[in-house]
């Protein structure tokens, strides 16, 4: 996959993200179909892997945020969980395996020193793996990970209104490998992965929406960065960047093939700080 120049019709905005290094990271346990603790993992390749993500969201203008890797959490690396940050507030994910669970604590801790106000979830949510703001809404996946309950409690708590949408295959069990938010008006989904009933909530949000094919999603094509005209996917995802292309916007292929191993891809990595309004630079 190259970077190509796109119509001049998208404006990247300048983001902010929280990224773990994967110091720790390795496949102990299997908590999703990709994960197979008896393969092989090269700690060290997927630490060059992460650096080359982190570096490429800093040389397109953005902030990167360090979280600290803890040990004995070999999943920290994938930040986006570990809470949801919408307008300035922030909900603590509540990991709904024990393995993961201690990293709630680790993001408590780095956004209170942050000078935010988290508030820890009393039910069972993985952040912003399961709730993507988009259009002043937030489109909240439920099935594996996420109640659907926790929608309710989200809305709550983030102040935006709360879409559900009801995962139905393994292989995509948090919302963020099955669709990504592109721009403000603009999405990319893979239908299979939903409900009938969520699919024509999407298309009735989003009729112009990006669909992805079977081969696409099933490279985690869709877990993937925007800033509104960038978009980071994984660069075996051939068909979604020839259709980002045609839409306007800049497709950036990276590699994670180590964190695939564990079901992960760009956008796990990130956790997005969504800031007030009046806050955004």
């Amino acid at each position: 996959m190259t970077t190509t120049t796109a119509v001049p019709c998208r404006d990247a905005v300048r983001r902010s993200y929280l990224l773990c290094p994967p110091t720790y990271f390795a496949v102990e346990y299997a908590i999703n179909p990709w994960m197979d603790p008896s393969g092989p993992v090269d700690t060290g390749a997927a630490l060059r892997q992460w650096q080359t993500l982190r570096d490429t969201l800093r040389e397109l203008g953005h902030q990167v945020e360090t979280l600290p890797p803890r040990p004995r959490l070999p999943d920290m690396v994938f930040a986006a969980n570990g809470a949801s940050v919408v307008d300035g507030r922030v909900l603590v994910a509540r990991f709904r395996h024990p393995e993961r669970a201690p990293e709630a604590a680790a993001h408590r801790t780095w956004f209170r020193r942050a000078g935010y106000r988290p508030m820890a979830a009393q039910l069972p949510n993985e952040g912003q793996g399961d709730f993507l703001p988009v259009g002043g809404r937030v489109l909240a996946g439920s099935g594996p990970r996420t109640s659907a309950a926790a929608h309710r409690e989200a809305e709550a708590a983030l102040g935006r209104r709360v879409v559900s949408l009801r995962l139905t295959d393994p292989r995509y069990y948090h919302l963020d490998t099955a669709l990504a938010v592109l721009s403000e008006d603009q999405v990319m989904y893979y239908p299979a992965a939903f409900t009938p009933e969520s699919n024509r909530t999407l298309h009735a949000l989003f009729p112009r929406a990006i669909l992805a094919t079977d081969q696409d999603a099933a490279v985690l094509g869709l877990n993937a960065i925007s800033d509104g005209r960038h978009v980071l996917l994984t660069e075996a995802a051939h068909g979604l960047a020839a259709r980002l292309h045609a839409e306007g916007f800049v497709p950036i292929g990276v590699r994670l093939p180590e964190l695939l191993k564990a079901g992960g891809g760009p956008k796990c990595c990130a956790l997005e700080l969504h800031q007030a309004p009046r806050e955004r630079p």
